[in-house]
């Protein structure tokens, strides 16, 4: 059962370096850094807004408008390491 949290927690860090990396990766596009009519930058900004989009819309919709300002991805990492605090000192050291 440990390797089975321990996976969670890696999957869930993984998550966070991509919600970075997504974040990082619309702020070069929206400044004309990066071109997205590159074939790879087009695939690396869809893949991570596939993977990202599902959990970062409801907050933004629940959210208010904030202007050109998105801190949903903050949220996010802020419940993601919520969770794993919970994982690492409440569940961790009651499995066997």
């Amino acid at each position: 059962m440990r390797a089975v949290l321990d996976i969670v927690v890696i999957v869930l860090d993984l998550y966070v370096w991509l919600l970075i990396a997504s974040a990082i990766l619309s702020w070069l596009v929206a400044f004309n850094v990066v071109n997205t009519r590159n074939q790879f930058v087009s695939a690396v900004a869809e893949f991570l807004y596939r993977i990202t989009e599902p959990v970062l819309r409801p907050i933004r919709n629940v959210m208010p408008n904030l202007g050109g300002l998105d801190i949903s991805p903050i949220i996010v990492i802020l419940i993601i390491l919520f969770i794993q605090r919970v994982i690492a000192y409440y569940i961790y050291p009651n499995v066997i």
